[in-house]
């Protein structure tokens, strides 16, 4: 009952596990009333026989091992939950096994157990049953999110959009999530003995969300003590209101937000440079994005320094923000006036500066948006001059990463166009109209439009016959767009398997997880296997899984076990090309998520050919 006790206090699982915790925690809470039975029916525990005490041991057994389970989608990394969420989801039917074993032999009559209670458990059985049987797939949005900011090597603004989708998804947008989050990894590294594959990723990705959040610090988890950390030990002197709340660090122009917070000027301006709309430390919505300098707070800091005989950090001045602000938004008034001159060389000029301008900052995104500068670019989209409609496209991309731009530049039709230029545009204006889909597919409505406007095939076509960088902004796209049940449909009938069957084949482009990571996705649409189950994929596949880097050697075996589960044959014929050894050093040597898949297809494998 105790451990019940604990389990149902804790608040903050994982969002990647927060469904099976909370239902599991449910479940659990449904066995205080038979715990209550016993305790009071069963007087002296040495009366108890031996097939009952057996299982309140075994019941005990299990319980201890939710707790544990649930205590580390708790505490534990964000990260490592969601890359592991597999491994994880497995833990969880064990759990359910184990408390089924347990009530399995429970002597109901002999520990006083009364028929209502007896029916209650009854029921919490049927239902852990259940959550057995269910297979919730893995969320493949959060899994190409990872595997884009690992891989993707252009630095267009599009990719800090990715890392704010994925730091919402896992709850890592704030100064506290980052540091509960670095906490955590500190204890699975030393839970692991040290650092490896998985380590160093989930380091990598932890560093990216510290740098958009304007902490550009790289703490060592088990390395020495850095200079800046020794600074933030000394800075435990100074009073608490004098340290930035973002760098813990005296602050030496200090300036005012919009929610009445102060923040040191270069640390809340790299913050708001990142895309970020919030006070970091409320999560508050700004309603501005204007700072105002905290003269009253810089004098009692610099009494306090003369007082303390305390050097302030020489650091570099600023121009005052309200003549910036004033400033830059006269110029891009003008220029949105501009977007719809008579005068090509005045509208060519006009848009090639709203281009630069929104890829600046967000501050920049969002004042373009609010002085009407979507519609004028919109229209933009259907000049005749390609190099205008080139600087159009762009400058909608670079609009987009803002949630609210995103609706507004679907609104005005801009979705329609975009395809259009994607078609018959310049080669970077391709490239940047595919970036521009897959930024605005983020939204689930935007999906649908893309596909009923025939966006689809164009994308296909720039795959098949794109640049480099266009072949990789049509995979992103079409991955995203992919995720949309219709949209694998017309995909598939709009022939995107045979150039993903191509990218397999050519190492220069380094696209091999892309390609197969889309088609994981086709492969579970009946019209995705008919195509794509031929026997020289199947050889292909066996290829990867025998020489690929780690990651290709995971999706390969997925797709392959996607596939022989639908076509026995394709698993017959995947042994008859020598996959056999492979895959069991897959399943030994793999990935995590590798080596749960090569098992799934060695069982799968045995039932069909009796392998011992």
């Amino acid at each position: 009952m105790e451990v019940i006790e604990t389990v149902g206090s804790y608040a903050g699982f994982r969002k990647t596990q927060r469904k099976d915790c909370l239902n599991l925690v449910r479940r659990l809470k449904l066995l205080v009333p038979l715990l209550e039975e016993i305790k009071d029916q069963v007087g002296n525990p040495l009366g108890v026989s031996g097939s009952g005490m057996d299982s309140l041991v075994s019941l005990k057994k299990a319980l201890l091992g939710a707790k544990k389970l649930l205590k580390n989608c708790n505490h534990g990394s964000k990260i490592y939950l969601a890359m592991e969420s597999e491994a994880v989801l497995s833990r969880f039917h064990g759990v359910h096994d184990k408390l089924n074993q347990a009530l399995d032999g429970m002597p109901y009559d002999e520990l006083g157990v009364s028929v209502e209670v007896k029916e209650q458990v009854e029921l919490m059985r049927m239902q852990l049953k259940r959550a057995k049987r269910r297979t919730d797939t893995q969320d493949m949005e959060l899994a190409m999110d990872m595997m884009v900011v690992f891989l993707k090597t252009d630095d267009r603004n599009a990719d800090i959009a990715i890392l704010e989708r994925l730091a919402n998804k896992l709850e890592l947008h704030t100064i506290a999530d980052l540091k509960a989050e670095t906490a955590a990894i500190r204890k699975l590294v030393k839970h692991r003995g040290g650092h490896n594959e998985t380590v160093q990723q989930i380091l990598d990705l932890l560093g990216k969300f510290k740098l958009i959040v304007g902490i550009d610090e790289t703490d060592s988890l088990d390395g020495p003590i850095s200079t800046r950390t020794l600074r933030r030990c000394q800075s435990s002197l100074i009073p608490n209101e004098f340290l930035c709340p973002i760098t813990l660090e005296i602050m030496t122009d200090p300036v005012i937000v919009a929610t009445g917070q102060t923040y040191e000027r270069e640390s809340i301006t790299k913050w708001l440079n990142s895309n970020h709309r919030t006070c970091p430390k409320t999560g508050q919505t700004l309603d501005h994005l204007s700072l105002a300098p905290n003269f009253a707070l810089r004098n009692l800091i610099l009494q306090w320094c003369e007082k303390n005989n305390f050097e302030l950090p020489k650091k570099d001045t600023y121009p005052s923000s309200d003549t910036y602000s004033a400033d830059l938004m006269e110029e891009i008034s003008l220029l949105v006036k501009d977007l719809s001159s008579s005068h090509p060389n005045v509208r060519r000029d006009a848009v090639m500066k709203i281009r630069m301008l929104s890829k600046e900052n967000p501050e920049n995104r969002i004042s373009i948006a609010n002085t009407g500068g979507i519609p004028g670019l919109v229209q933009l989209l259907y000049y005749p001059d390609s190099k205008i409609q080139e600087h159009a496209v762009t400058a909608l991309l670079n609009l987009s990463i803002d949630e609210t731009n995103k609706r507004l530049i679907a609104r005005e039709g801009a979705i329609k166009a975009i395809i259009e230029i994607l078609q018959n545009g310049t080669d970077e204006a391709r490239e940047n109209s595919a970036a521009a889909l897959f930024s605005l597919s983020m939204l689930n409505e935007n999906k649908i439009l893309v596909g009923n406007f025939n966006g689809i095939p164009p994308l296909v076509n720039l795959l098949q016959n794109g640049t480099i960088r266009g072949k990789k902004d049509a995979a992103t796209a079409l991955f995203n767009l992919s995720l949309n049940q219709a949209n694998k449909s017309k995909a598939i009938k709009a022939g995107i398997i045979p150039p993903l069957l191509r990218l397999l084949d050519d190492k220069n482009l380094d696209m091999v997880d892309e390609a197969l990571s889309i088609l994981l996705l086709l492969v579970s649409h009946p019209e995705g296997r008919n195509e794509i189950g031929r026997l020289s994929f199947v050889e292909t596949l066996v290829g990867i899984i025998r020489s690929g880097t780690p990651k290709n050697k995971e999706c390969a075996v997925s797709v392959l076990l996607e596939l022989g589960l639908n076509n026995s044959s394709l698993t017959l014929a995947a042994l008859q090309f020598g996959v056999y050894e492979p895959l069991r050093e897959v399943a030994i040597n793999g990935t995590n998520r590798a080596q749960r898949k090569a098992n799934s297809l060695l069982q799968h494998m045995s039932k069909c050919e009796h392998i011992p």
